[in-house]
């Protein structure tokens, strides 16, 4: 986890991109269980991530925010779930 960490520290200071991480999911089933959990770990680990609830205000444009986000990230992850 310590080689991780220091990977994601030195590629931050030459990285243009806003976050390591789009966590992309759908719907209240994965929301607080799995996504959540994941989320933690990335953020623990020293990920940037982004996740659809980060930084929204009421009447912003979402669709607009959503595509910047996913363009300013170096991957992206995606959880499915059978709802």
């Amino acid at each position: 986890m310590a080689s991780i960490r220091s990977q994601v520290a030195s590629s931050s200071s030459t990285s243009p991109c806003s976050y390591h991480v789009f966590l992309s999911f759908r719907g209240e089933d994965t929301r607080k269980t799995f996504t959540d959990h994941l989320y933690t770990a990335l953020d623990y680990a020293g990920f940037r991530t982004f996740r659809d609830d980060d930084g929204f205000e009421r009447g912003e444009n979402v669709k607009s925010e959503l595509q910047k986000a996913i363009q300013e990230s170096r991957i992206s992850i995606v959880v499915l779930s059978k709802n």
